[in-house]
């Protein structure tokens, strides 16, 4: 199998993740991940459903959001995507998803606060929010390398829109998207009983160093 077919079928794979964890309705949301040595990317068509994503109806496109290959047109939100490759080289995986804890608070302009050790694990800080922007263009992978670039946190909340996250690879991005879910859902909760309780900054350091460099197992010889 090619390198782009595995990338297409992970791809594929990766974006049942998505409903599974409750993070989409309907054909919302998206996964991408970078082609590695190629300017491009594959992400899912546009306005297709779920359960009818397959590899084989992935698409690519270039960084600069034109289809390359495929039968369907891309994402609505290939532009964002493909800006935040093209501007942030470690970048390898995109997601997108207006998983409802997290826009919440996105609708609200407000930062989720480390509050919670698994916070500063996965995001090193509070998870910010990036500016409003119209679809259709570049804006928002403008406003999420704007924000993302003076923060640890591999997820924004695009202010009145949803989530966005970055990863090493698309199921890194994943990751992160199912985790911004649930961290902004047990805040919120918090928030109805009481204050929550901020992490000092040394002490996030700290968890945000064990959990990215030692936490896990070792990769295999």
């Amino acid at each position: 199998m090619s390198l782009l077919k595995e990338i297409k079928q992970t791809v594929a794979e990766l974006h049942a993740e998505l409903p599974r964890n409750d993070l989409v309705v309907w054909t919302a949301g998206n996964v991408s991940a970078r082609v590695p040595g190629e300017d491009l990317l594959v992400i899912k068509p546009s306005g297709i459903s779920y359960d009818e994503i397959s590899a084989d109806n992935m698409v690519v496109t270039d960084l600069d959001g034109n289809l390359v290959e495929g039968a369907h047109k891309p994402s609505s939100d290939t532009a964002a995507h493909a800006y935040v490759y093209k501007h942030m080289p470690h970048v390898n995986g995109v997601v997108h998803t207006h998983s409802t804890y997290a826009t919440a608070w996105a609708a609200r302009g407000e930062a989720i606060p480390c509050v919670l050790t698994m916070i500063a694990d996965e995001f090193g800080g509070e998870i910010p929010v990036g500016p409003f922007a119209l679809i259709g263009d570049d804006s928002i992978g403008r406003g999420i390398v704007e924000t993302l670039r003076t923060h640890r946190s591999p997820a924004v909340l695009m202010r009145n829109h949803g989530v966005f996250t970055i990863g090493r690879s698309a199921k890194d991005a994943v990751k992160a998207a199912v985790m911004c879910e649930d961290v902004a859902r047990t805040v919120h909760i918090s928030r109805q009983i009481g204050a929550p309780i901020p992490i000092g900054q040394a002490d996030i350091d700290s968890l945000y160093a064990r959990y990215q460099n030692v936490y896990g197992q070792e990769p295999a010889a």
